[in-house]
């Protein structure tokens, strides 16, 4: 009796189990095999409420750019503010420390001017090295007095030797909230810079931006900052520590450009990082950007390609021709690079060590991995620069670019003795951008 107790609990038990399994198959089919939407159910009661942030809209118009420059460098630096300037458009001022009687009558094609209001009240404060540096601290307060209203949302710091990607700081800068406190920036390339000032200030010479509501705080507190720090080599520096006591910290984008460095920055600017460009710095301190060409006609021939299509300028691309074991790694509207072997991307998103460093004292000196530049075949790439873009049939975008030199080295024999020395131009189709801005 007990036995056959046991064997009908054991038939039960393995019935409920089947029953149970194939009510679940029968479930699972009936919803995999004839309910289409079922993956979709969940998603579309959350995207009709979904709506788009307030700051995704956020364009040049919303961006006040103050400009620190002196009427004595004035003729020096007024081409590469010419460059990115968009008259009309583009809203700020440059601040001076005299009027530019010389410079009068004004163009209407550069920013307006403004006299830097009077320091003398600072002059018990002001122990620092750099004569000028409290003036141009004060260029976020005096820009804040000059445009506060209620379509602001962005206030921009630079140098007057500073170009500016406009467009694309407006792209970036629409990913944040304008209405939360953010300081957006990029310390220097170099450690040593880094370890004299900061790792996490914005280098002023790159630019920085700062939101409305965290200008409106600096203007407020600055004279307390002023006072605080008498001593301090910089006005980024000063900026930085004024901010930090207000307890808001840098936000990175790491196409903000300090270039705190010398001779060619080609193999920097041919691996630029997977982020838009937003600035240059000190290219009166580096070669030209376009060996052909002098500082100032190399700047107005990237801008060329920026006003095409600013959001590609400088972006990598790396593509392989199998056929002849080649590789390319495009630096859109700079430089193309081919190899005569198949690198990976790893590699070449290394940027080449054609440049030094400002200074060597300490080691590592970059905040970023190099390659140093080789006279092996297989590894020293056949050099092309932007020439020329146009717009072609198909609503596409053309870029050429010639080769800077020949290289003078044999085939590479690990890629099959395949050499790209006939090559002298390159050339690029991209398709149009639909979201084109104003330019």
């Amino acid at each position: 009796m007990p036995l056959s107790y046991n064997k009908l609990l054991s038939w039960l038990f393995n019935l409920i189990v089947i029953l149970g399994l194939f009510l679940y198959i029968t479930i699972y089919i009936f919803f995999f095999f004839f309910n289409n939407d079922s993956c979709c159910t969940t998603q579309k009661p959350l995207s009709r409420y979904t709506k788009l942030t307030p700051y995704l809209d956020t364009n040049i118009s919303h961006l006040v750019i103050g400009i620190a420059s002196s009427s004595n460098s004035w003729t020096s630096r007024k081409p590469y503010i010419e460059s990115w300037w968009i008259p009309n458009v583009t809203r700020g001022f440059i601040f001076l420390d005299t009027a530019p009687d010389k410079h009068l009558p004004w163009p209407s094609s550069m920013p307006p001017y403004r006299i830097s209001e009077d320091t003398s009240r600072y002059n018990a404060f002001n122990m620092h090295k750099v004569r000028h540096v409290i003036r141009i601290t004060r260029v976020v307060e005096e820009i804040y007095n000059a445009e506060s209203g209620d379509d602001v949302r962005w206030y921009v710091v630079a140098d007057d030797d500073t170009i500016f990607f406009v467009n694309n700081v407006a792209k970036v800068l629409s990913k944040y909230d304008h209405s939360k406190y953010f300081y957006v920036g990029m310390p220097s390339e170099c450690i040593d810079s880094n370890t004299l000032f900061s790792f996490n200030m914005a280098f002023g010479g790159a630019g920085y931006a700062l939101s409305y509501p965290l200008a409106r705080l600096v203007a407020k507190n600055l004279d307390l900052c002023l006072k605080r720090y008498p001593t301090m080599y910089g006005s980024d520096q000063i900026m930085h520590s004024c901010i930090a006591d207000l307890g808001v910290s840098l936000t990175l984008e790491k196409g903000f450009h300090q270039i705190d460095l010398h001779r060619d920055i080609a193999g920097l600017l041919s691996a630029h990082p997977q982020s838009l460009a937003l600035s240059l710095h000190h290219l009166d301190a580096v070669d030209s950007l376009f060996p052909s060409m002098n500082r100032i006609e190399s700047v107005n021939h990237l801008m060329k390609a920026a006003k095409s299509d600013e959001s590609r300028l400088l972006q990598q691309t790396i593509c392989y021709e199998m056929h002849e074991n080649w590789t390319f790694s495009i630096s859109w509207g700079y430089s193309i690079h081919i190899y005569e072997a198949i690198i990976p991307p790893s590699i070449l998103q290394v940027p080449l060590e054609t440049f030094s460093p400002i200074s060597r004292m300490l080691w590592p000196i970059y905040m970023f991995q190099t390659r140093r530049v080789s006279n092996n075949s297989c590894e020293a790439p056949h050099v092309f620069f932007f020439h020329s873009i146009e717009k072609t049939a198909g609503n596409n975008l053309e870029t050429v670019y010639i080769r800077s030199s020949p290289r003078r080295l044999p085939a590479c024999s690990l890629g099959g003795n395949h050499s790209a020395d006939h090559i002298s131009e390159i050339r690029v189709l991209a398709p149009m951008r639909r979201d084109n801005e104003v330019r």
